[in-house]
C-alpha cells in the first residue's frame, strides 16, 4: 500500500537540507541535496511506518491519484 506523507524541508546553516514529518513520528532525514533527502526520507519513512504497523493509533492517508506537489525552479 502507497501512503502520502506531508514533509517540511528545511536548509540547515550547514547548506544541508533536513526532512521532518508531522505524520510519522521520528522521521527525520538529512542530505547534500533536495534529491537524497527524500531519498533518504523515503527509506526511513518506510522502515518507520513498518515498525509503526502494530499500532492502531497511527492512521496514514493512502495515496490518491492526484496530489499537491511544490515545484522549486532556481533562477
Amino acid at each position: 500500500m502507497e501512503h502520502v506523507i506531508h514533509l517540511r524541508i528545511a536548509k540547515l546553516p550547514e547548506g544541508l537540507d533536513l526532512a521532518t514529518s508531522d505524520e510519522v513520528q521520528g522521521l527525520v532525514a538529512q542530505g547534500r541535496t533536495i534529491q537524497e533527502t527524500l531519498a533518504i526520507a523515503r527509506d526511513v519513512a518506510k522502515k518507520l511506518i513498518e515498525a509503526q504497523a502494530e499500532d492502531p493509533g497511527v492512521q496514514l492517508q493512502p495515496a490518491r491519484e492526484e496530489c499537491d506537489y511544490p515545484l522549486i525552479v532556481a533562477t
